[in-house]
């Protein structure tokens, strides 16, 4: 009887709730607009890319502008060395962006951001633990131990992409998160999660622990609630909302 519910409220969903309409730099502007509201500002550290039309180019925010200063016309073009083909210079942290699309084709975006409550879980050495429904879409996130410095070359690259394997989110020790997606949605739908799982795992730790959700619910949880319809959803609503 649960499957036959979760069917219909899919197939009703997918009906209900169409995709935000954009170009890939429109998107990541939302994006990166979004990412301020939420408070994932941290000065000029964090960077959002996307894949773009051609092979080894990728779209990401120049240089020297803050989420909140995100403009389609501020989304920059670059190659796989990181320069710039249309637009200003990129943030130099992207290079470990390039190591994580040559290892999953899958992925279509890549955010990463010193959120607060990420970087305060990832300064105590604890993963992120599937504690609470609202955060089951994280299930599954790997984690880096140790922090590798900070990621200009091609060693962080190659350290990150591997700690993240096949998983789509990674909380980076010392650090802070790093989120995948199919698409620009998903990857800002999964980095937005994550901060407030953060923060939801932290105000548990404070008041004497948590209790995690049992694999096989986090597993169904999970793939409800990454269908690309609530993804899309989501999305549109908080770009009415914040951008």
């Amino acid at each position: 009887m649960k499957q036959d519910f979760i069917e219909r409220v899919n197939r009703e969903m997918a009906e209900d709730l169409p995709a935000l309409k954009g170009t890939t730099a429109q998107l990541l502007a939302t994006a990166c607009r979004i990412l301020a509201a939420e408070g994932h500002e941290s000065g000029l550290a964090g960077q959002v890319t996307a894949r773009a039309e051609k092979p080894n180019t990728w779209w990401t925010l120049e240089f020297g502008y803050g989420f909140d200063e995100a403009t389609a016309g501020r989304v920059v073009l670059v190659d796989e060395d990181l320069k710039p083909l249309s637009g200003g210079r990129p943030n130099p942290g992207v290079r470990f962006h390039v190591w994580i699309y040559r290892k999953r084709p899958d992925v279509q975006a890549v955010i990463h951001t010193h959120a607060p409550y990420a970087s305060a879980l990832a300064a105590t050495g604890q993963p992120l633990r599937t504690i609470h429904m609202d955060s089951a879409m994280l299930h599954g996130t790997a984690h880096l131990p140790d922090w590798p410095g900070v990621p200009v070359a091609d060693d962080e690259g190659r350290i990150i992409s591997g700690a993240l394997g096949e998983a789509k989110t990674i909380l980076l020790a010392n650090h802070g998160l790093l989120a995948t997606g199919t698409s620009v949605e998903e990857a800002a739908y999964l980095a937005v999660f994550f901060e407030r799982a953060a923060r939801m795992q932290l105000r548990a730790m404070s008041a004497g622990g948590f209790k995690e959700v049992k694999r096989e619910l986090a597993e169904e949880a999970r793939d409800f609630l990454l269908q690309p319809s609530i993804v899309r959803g989501t999305f549109a609503y908080w770009s009415r909302r914040y951008a």
